[in-house]
């Protein structure tokens, strides 16, 4: 086992120290100060060491300091018996002696656990430490990082947000430095297909909304151009019943509608389409375990340069399913998204996080099934007060707790 201590000027400056010099399977023995920097004591398992080039940062412990730590002097006594079981000298030549063996799978499994309990335990601590510190030396920047917890913006993005806030605001001029700053990030298109038309094939998970939004949009369309030069395509052989939904749309709206069973069968249908203004295409809904899903995805982004592929998000699912589908759906190469649900939605943080780091911009916004009310075009900063008004009427909060366990989050890169 081996132990080195760390000073820096914060906790989280020390914090990532040692994951920077030990890895991500160090344990935190200890913490403290030294006038006013802060002290870390952590230890790592020497075959893990290894893995490390030495640290640079590293203050070792001379011979005078003594880390009194018995459950991690415990555990390392009864590694180091595990992985080389003395046997009596006349039965075991010198040097097979020097030789580990490898130790028995249940006492491994059991001290690997008690390993990963302690470190739990410890990161708990920390994040603890850290969180107090923090509030102590920055009490602006840590209150704009609860503000934009309850907000459900990502720790990434809240973090980035704090560092930029001038230090001379008081906490309503850091709130909305903060919201504009995010306002000013977001990408919109404004309401170019319904003013110019073009081609555009709607992607996204399984029941995010693209059928009911095709229809609003082929609505809007009809009610400001009349029923001529606007097609519908169905591209939803998945479904059952949706290539049906999809004509009788048509005859209620007075507008062609088409079917195709397959992507690949687009390029000759626009062909065919070549005199209409819009095309509004509906795909299948995916899954991520869709094994055909990868297929499809590369045939619309080899027919971008005809189609336009806009990603359909609902609000209502979790930040983590919005990053994924955000991820999933890249290999079409999205030239837009719409967000859809809203009105279902507990939080818009997460969507608001992902459409800054994926730069993707946003046409329009559904907020409910309502065909053609429930749509208006984006903008970035109604879409940043309707997240405060969605947390303030959900009661939004972050407590000690929850700021910890993103600290917690945010140093192992979750």
């Amino acid at each position: 086992m081996r132990i080195q201590r760390y000073i820096a000027k914060d906790m989280r400056s020390a914090l990532s120290q040692v994951r920077e010099a030990m890895g991500p399977e160090a344990v935190i023995l200890s913490t403290g100060t030294i006038g006013d920097q802060v002290e870390v004591v952590a230890a790592i398992d020497v075959e893990v060491a290894r893995e490390f080039a030495a640290p640079r940062a590293a203050a070792p412990l001379t011979q005078n300091e003594t880390i009194e730590h018995p459950p991690v002097r415990r555990a390392s006594s009864q590694l180091s018996e595990a992985l080389v079981p003395r046997a009596p000298a006349a039965q075991v030549p010198p040097v097979a002696a020097a030789a580990p063996a490898a130790p028995p799978a249940g006492e491994h499994s059991e001290l690997a656990n008690e390993v990963k309990d302690m470190r739990r335990m410890l990161e708990a601590q920390l994040a603890t430490l850290a969180w107090n510190d923090m509030s102590r030396r920055s009490p602006l920047q840590a209150a704009m990082l609860k503000e934009l917890a309850q907000l459900g913006i990502t720790q990434d993005l809240a973090g980035s947000l704090a560092r930029k806030i001038p230090p001379n605001l008081n906490f309503s001029a850091a709130r909305r430095f903060a919201l504009a700053t995010i306002a000013r990030t977001v990408q919109v298109t404004g309401d170019r297909w319904l003013e110019t038309g073009g081609r555009i094939a709607f992607a996204g998970p399984a029941g995010a909304g693209k059928t009911t939004l095709l229809a609003k949009l082929a609505a809007r369309w009809v009610l400001r151009h009349g029923p001529r030069r606007v097609a519908l395509v169905s591209a939803d052989a998945m479904r059952i019943g949706a290539h049906e939904q999809m004509h009788m749309l048509g005859r209620l709206l007075g507008v062609t509608a088409h079917t195709v069973y397959d992507v690949a069968e687009l390029p000759d249908l626009l062909d065919a389409l070549s005199g209409q203004q819009l095309v509004l295409i509906d795909t299948a809904g995916a899954s991520p375990r869709d094994p055909d899903l990868a297929r499809r995805l590369r045939l619309m982004n080899q027919a971008n340069a005809r189609i336009e592929t806009s990603l359909v998000i609902p609000a209502s699912i979790q930040a983590g399913a919005i990053e994924e589908a955000m991820k999933l759906f890249a290999v079409a190469r999205p030239g837009s998204c719409v967000i859809t649900k809203v009105d279902e939605a507990v939080s818009l943080g997460g969507v608001l996080s992902a459409l800054v780091r994926h730069k993707l911009p946003v046409a329009y916004v559904s907020d409910g099934q309502r065909v053609p009310e429930d749509l208006q075009p984006a903008r970035a900063h109604a879409l940043v007060s309707r997240a405060v008004e969605i947390a303030s009427r959900n009661g939004a909060s972050a407590d000690d707790e929850v700021m910890q366990r993103r600290i917690t989050g945010a140093t192992h890169g979750r």
